[in-house]
């Protein structure tokens, strides 16, 4: 078996299972391995009832003095029993599992394992895992793996899958025989650290990791685990954003650039000024423009405080001297609204802009059309999603590639368009608030400019950090923000409901129903998730934009999006699972406009520490502030809390949790390329194999 083998090559997956991995993202062997569990499930001792703290997850040996008793209400067939466990009682139910009925008879005992609940003073439980005592006596002192899900796949066929591959292919001891056939998975699954790193930073071995990250023999190997992984990923990206940042550094422009009077001239016609931070940062353009070096830069702006101005100041520079420029967005509705505000300023200012809009949705015949046009030069401006990197667009003089929202593509995506050009300039833009420190770090093959003001005309949005009592004055808020002409975006952190361990999470299905029923019936509420098809999302953003929508229940794929001036209310459920720098950039969707906005932060576990960690968020509009903040409060210690979405989307690393160890990292990766710049030491021998196979996403190795 090879890693990059189909998934459906393992024992047991067919094609129908085959196709719920794919909706995982999970495509091959190599995906499965690389998709860790997003949390553990531990099997304690049993505990007795009255030990038992309400909504916490517990086991509990049970007696049943009596059959449980089974009714059926239309497709729903409930089973519900009182059980003992010789104090005390607690009332059990379980939902459509008939096969249960033949066990759950009087006299018989189980351990029960499940949450708390306790209402009017009598406990139970809902729909609880059910074992005897050598079922449960195997799983005790185990850490169970707990992997995303989606419907009709179970965790245990995830696991077994998982376990399979790994004995494939990753020998737990870390020692590769002339049996495995699979040179590419040695390479990708064997040690590729010298000996002095890991002794350095105590490292397990890279193959006994990917065990224990996925099959922990106990808690200490896990963390183990974890570190290492954590380790490669930070260690293996900034080795390749160092050995690109060294590459463009001796990259000539093919594109020379002049001043020219547009720039200038624009920027007088503009019904305002620019901020002394807008200006400080179009000279750091400006000046890699007329270098006659590649322009690789970073622009780093809160929301709101006016990047993509100065996009399109860069983009009327390279216009003005003859070329083409393009920029990529994220999402076809943000495409779209870039689209429409530069067309709009071509007629308004009568601007040398003559713009095209590409994307996904574009027909066939409409796309063969630009296609030519774009490389006879007819268009001088491209904007567009992924569409601007697919093979078939040719651009006759591409000298600027600007990407907004950088951390949404991906470096090589980025460098896919950047090669379209040949030599292209590269500016990227980015509203997610990464600490300085941080940041020059991660984006190390960038120069960095930070737009650290805002428009004195930017009205501040009001905050508040509330518990779910206030959730009824919220209701009646949004309703008459709503009647006041304006719109409102409900955050939840969940899709659907899921199981037990996310009983208080709100998610968008239930919660879009729940406040169809609690809001009047001419406000039109309407739900919004990743997991729709790009079609109705796109349909759905669009209604929202025209106002057609007035409460939109959303996850945080609204987080990179639409501009709608007209919304003025966001209301966060559960907002103790986000990050404070994603809570911040959420709240950048409201305050576009002229009237006042109001963010509403419910705080769903209502512990002292999220509450006060929250409260951040009232005292400051400031990203960058926000960012730091968070960087202080968070540590190694919160192992599977919360992850920040959106800045560089790593696969078990995260940089607020890990930015101490990733300060580590950068130190070291100076010294190895210090010491041996192009990896030509037998030492290193195993790494400079691993990158040359396998960091493709960076930068390619090979050349090296």
């Amino acid at each position: 078996m090879k890693y990059s083998d189909d998934i459906i090559n393992l024992k047991g997956i067919g094609e129908k299972t085959a196709k719920l991995f794919y909706k995982l993202g999970i495509f091959t062997i190599k995906d499965l391995l690389f998709y860790y569990p997003k949390n553990y499930q531990r099997f304690e001792e049993p505990v007795k009832i009255a030990k038992a703290g309400e909504g916490e997850m517990v086991t509990l040996e049970l007696f049943l003095p009596a059959d449980f008793k089974w009714k059926k209400l239309r497709n729903l067939t409930i089973g519900t029993g009182v059980c003992s466990d010789g104090n005390d009682k607690i009332s059990i139910s379980y939902f459509n599992v008939p096969y249960l009925k033949s066990k759950l008879k009087s006299g018989s005992s189980f351990l029960f394992r499940g949450k708390m609940k306790k209402e009017n003073g009598k406990y139970h439980m809902d729909q609880p895992a059910l074992f005897t005592w050598d079922e449960y006596t195997e799983k005790m002192g185990q850490l169970q793996p707990c992997y995303g899900l989606t419907a009709g796949l179970g965790n245990k066929a995830v696991m077994k899958a998982v376990r399979q591959a790994l004995k494939e292919l990753v020998p737990e001891s870390g020692i590769f025989t002339e049996n495995d056939t699979d040179d590419r998975a040695v390479s990708l699954f064997g040690e590729i650290l010298s000996e002095e790193i890991k002794n350095e930073y105590a490292l397990s071995s890279r193959s006994s990791a990917f065990w224990q990250i996925h099959f922990p023999r106990d808690w200490e190997s896990l963390l183990q685990a974890r570190k290492r992984l954590v380790f490669d990923e930070l260690f293996l990206f900034l080795l390749s954003v160092r050995k690109m940042k060294e590459y463009n550094e001796t990259l000539c422009s093919d594109y020379s650039m002049i001043e020219t009077a547009w720039t200038k001239r624009f920027l007088e016609m503009l019904p305002y000024k620019l901020t002394n931070a807008q200006m400080r940062v179009w000279q750091e353009i400006e000046k890699d423009l007329l270098s006659g070096m590649c322009m690789n830069r970073l622009v780093q702006g809160d929301v709101g405080s006016g990047k993509t101005i100065l996009a399109f100041l860069s983009l009327l520079m390279t216009v003005s001297n003859g070329y083409q420029g393009a920029l990529m967005a994220p999402t076809e509705i943000l495409a779209a609204q870039h689209f429409e505000q530069l067309s709009s300023m071509t007629k308004q200012y009568h601007l040398p802009f003559k713009p095209v809009l590409l994307t996904g949705s574009v027909s066939g015949s409409a796309k063969k059309e630009i296609y030519r046009q774009i490389e006879g030069g007819n268009f001088n401006v491209i904007i567009g999603t992924h569409a601007l990197i697919q093979e078939k667009v040719k651009y006759q003089n591409l000298a600027l590639v600007i990407t907004d929202e950088q951390h949404r593509f991906g470096v090589r995506q980025r460098e896919i368009l950047g090669e379209k050009g040949g030599r292209s300039h590269v500016l990227v833009m980015s509203a997610t608030p990464i600490p300085r420190t941080l940041a020059i770090i991660l984006y190390g093959d960038l120069h960095l400019s930070v737009i650290d003001e805002m428009p004195a005309d930017r009205l501040s949005i009001k905050n508040c950090v509330v518990n779910v009592s206030y959730r009824r004055k919220a209701y009646e808020f949004i309703a008459k923000e709503v009647r006041a002409g304006h719109q409102v975006y409900v955050i939840c952190p969940m899709v659907e409901a899921g199981d037990d361990d996310m009983e208080g999470i709100q998610n968008v299905t239930d919660y879009g129903e729940k406040l169809r029923m609690e809001l009047s019936e001419d406000i039109h509420v309407e739900t919004l998730h990743g997991k729709m098809k790009p079609a109705d999302k796109k349909r759905i953003m669009e209604a929202f934009a025209k106002g057609d929508i007035h409460v939109l229940v959303s996850t945080t794929v609204i987080e990179v999006g639409i501009n709608v001036p007209n919304a003025t209310v966001m209301m966060v459920e559960n907002a103790e699972r986000f990050g404070l720098a994603q809570l911040h950039q959420l709240r950048g969707r409201i305050g576009r406009g002229k009237s006042q906005s109001y963010c509403i932060f419910i705080d769903g576990a209502g512990k002292e520490k999220t509450t006060e960690r929250l409260k951040i968020l009232n005292s400051s509009n400031d990203g960058f502030y926000i960012a730091e903040e968070d960087l202080k409060l968070r540590g190694p210690g919160d192992l599977f809390g919360i992850r920040q979405s959106g800045a560089m989307e790593f696969k078990i690393a995260d940089i607020y949790q890990d930015a101490g160890l990733l300060k580590k990292i950068s130190i070291t990766v100076d010294h190895l390329l210090n010491e041996d710049r192009m990896l030509e030491s037998e030492k290193y021998a195993r790494l400079k194999k691993y990158l040359s196979e396998n960091a493709g996403n960076f930068v390619d190795f090979r050349t090296i």
